[in-house]
C-alpha cells in the first residue's frame, strides 16, 4: 500500500537531439532490465517531419550511465496507407515466451482531425531487430469506440493478457480550436492479439476540464494494484490510483509525490511514467516539458511502499 509517496529525481537528462542525428527528444520510455543494473530504455524520437520512431538506449541504473545509444530505428513508421505510416510511438515491452513483444503506437495525419491512432505490434527474438507482427492494428476504433485507441500497459497474469489502454471518446471544438478527449480502458485477451473490450473503464476524467489520461504504468504489489498515468486539464502531470484486482480503480492524485521542478527540462511539464522495480528499490522513467521534446529523466522512491 502507498502513503504519502515521495520521488526523488536523479541526475539523468537524456535527449536524443544532438545524439542522433535528425532526431530530437526522448518521449514515452520503458525500461527493460537485461541482466544485473543493466537496463535497456526504449523511447520514441522524432524527425524533422514529425515522424516518430522507436530507439532504444543501455543504462547502469547503478551509476546511471549511458552505455550504448541504438543510433537507427528498431522501428520506423509503416508503408504508405497503413495505420502506422505517419509514426510508430512507443508504448510497453515484455518477453512473451522466447520473443520480445512490442506494443507501440502507429498513427496517420488526419484531415478533419490531426491525427487517429492504433495499437500496432511487432516481434523480436533479441529485443534489437523487430518485425511487424501484422500490417495491421491489433486495437482499432470499433463501433463502440469511434475515434481512436491507443497507449497499452500489458500484464501477463495466469496465462491471460491484460491491458490498460488509452480510448478516445470524442473530439470536440473548444475556444474555437480542435481537441480531443481520452481516458483510461481496461480490456482482456488470451493471446495478446484479440482482445476483449467490455468498455470497462479504469481510469475516468475529473471534471469537465480534464480531457486526455494517457499513459498507464500498472504494477501488481503485495496486495494491490499500482498504476501510475499521465493527465492533462491545463498541463500534463502524474496521478496516481490504487486497485484491488486491476479494474476498479480509486484514483488518489495527491498521493503521487512528484510533480513539476523549478527549472530545467520538466519545470512547464511531467508526463508519461514507467515505474519498475529494481532489486528492492523502485524507479519511475518520465518525460518533461513539450510531450518528451525535453528528453527522458528517472526518479527514485524515497518514502512510500509498494
Amino acid at each position: 500500500m502507498v502513503r504519502k509517496m515521495k520521488w526523488e529525481k536523479l541526475n539523468l537528462n537524456y535527449n536524443s537531439v544532438n545524439v542522433i542525428d535528425g532526431f530530437h527528444g526522448a518521449a514515452v520510455p520503458q525500461a527493460f532490465q537485461l541482466h544485473d543494473s543493466i537496463y535497456r530504455i526504449y523511447y520514441s524520437a522524432r524527425n524533422d517531419k514529425n515522424q516518430s520512431h522507436i530507439f532504444y538506449l543501455t543504462l547502469d541504473l547503478s551509476n546511471l550511465s549511458i552505455i550504448d545509444i541504438c543510433k537507427s530505428p528498431i522501428l520506423a513508421p509503416g508503408n504508405l496507407g497503413c495505420f502506422d505510416d505517419s509514426g510508430t510511438l512507443m508504448s510497453w515491452i515484455g518477453k512473451v515466451h522466447d520473443e520480445y513483444w512490442l506494443y507501440y503506437c502507429g498513427w496517420n495525419l488526419g484531415k478533419t482531425v490531426p491525427f487517429r491512432n492504433s495499437i500496432g505490434l511487432a516481434v523480436s527474438k533479441d529485443g534489437i531487430h523487430f518485425e511487424r507482427k501484422y500490417y495491421g492494428p491489433v486495437v482499432d476504433r470499433t463501433y463502440k469506440e469511434p475515434h481512436f485507441c491507443t497507449n497499452p500497459w500489458i500484464l501477463i497474469e495466469n496465462d491471460k493478457f491484460r491491458m490498460w489502454y488509452l480510448s478516445c471518446v470524442e473530439w470536440r471544438i473548444k475556444e474555437g480550436e480542435i481537441q480531443h478527449r481520452y481516458h483510461l480502458k481496461y480490456a482482456e485477451s488470451l493471446n495478446g492479439v484479440d482482445w476483449q473490450r467490455n468498455g470497462i473503464i479504469a481510469i475516468d476524467f475529473a471534471d469537465d476540464s480534464e480531457y486526455a489520461i494517457s499513459r498507464p504504468s500498472v504494477l501488481k504489489g503485495d496486495n494491490a494494484y499500482h498504476m501510475w498515468f499521465a493527465h492533462r486539464g491545463e498541463k500534463y502531470r502524474i496521478g496516481y490510483a490504487k486497485s484491488k484486482d486491476g479494474i476498479c480503480w480509486d484514483r488518489n492524485d495527491e498521493e503521487v509525490g512528484i510533480t513539476v521542478s523549478e527549472h530545467g527540462f520538466d519545470s512547464d511539464m511531467i508526463c508519461y511514467p514507467a515505474v519498475f522495480r529494481h532489486e528492492d528499490d523502485y524507479y519511475m522513467l518520465y518525460n518533461g516539458n513539450e510531450y518528451g521534446m525535453t528528453g527522458l529523466g528517472i526518479a527514485k522512491l524515497v518514502e512510500g511502499e509498494i
